[in-house]
């Protein structure tokens, strides 16, 4: 049998070809491959997120079945899901588990955030009929979010419900002066004015 030198493309080095060294190297380099990617689907395997199940809310009472895939809905939003978690946070706030709520978004609040989790959680607060806590965080958005039309149009909705029509109408003077030719700014401007709350 001829022997010669020539580079592996498995090992990076130089090996004999046709001798039992070369023979081994590649059955050292398949037994590595094969374990790595076991290793790689035992992990990925390992830190699956959580799934719903049917014995997760079948049979259950409605704020326990709720209780239940929300926290699930936690876990599968992971630490930077802060949407998701805003979302889990409002389905607590609103049904009934606002400690469990509240604890979502005062722990999203008071790490580092983007001022549109402040937005979600101001319309949390709103759709829960709690302008006290939704019109500071609201304030603390359009603060720094001047040009944003559609966050103008929205916020100062919120404040006509309120009965608050001075603050409202330079919101929307603001909104349409950004952008008057988008007509969700002025459904939520036209809405507000016989009562219809924005649609988020």
């Amino acid at each position: 049998m001829a022997v010669s030198n020539r580079r592996s493309p498995l090992l990076g080095s130089n090996v004999h070809t046709g001798g039992s060294e070369y023979m081994k190297a590649h059955i050292i380099a398949a037994a590595t491959a094969v374990l790595f990617v076991a290793g790689v689907g035992t992990s990925y395997g390992a830190t699956k997120k959580p799934q719903p199940t049917a014995a997760t809310y079948r049979d259950k009472a409605p704020q326990e079945a709720a209780k239940a895939l929300t926290e699930i809905a936690l876990v599968q939003a992971g630490k930077n899901g802060s949407w998701e978690r805003i979302g889990a946070g409002r389905v607590y706030y609103l049904g009934g588990l606002k400690a469990q709520g509240q604890s979502v978004f005062d722990a999203i609040l008071s790490g580092k955030h983007e001022d549109s989790d402040v937005y979600r959680i101001a319309r949390a607060y709103a759709e829960a009929g709690e302008w006290a806590k939704a019109k500071p965080l609201f304030d603390r958005f359009i603060a720094g979010n001047r040009d944003d039309a559609k966050a103008h149009a929205e916020i100062g909705a919120h404040y006509l419900l309120q009965g608050d029509r001075a603050t409202a109408e330079r919101m929307f003077d603001r909104a349409f002066e950004l952008e008057n030719d988008n007509p969700w700014i002025t459904e939520y401007v036209a809405g507000a004015y016989i009562g219809v709350k924005p649609q988020e």
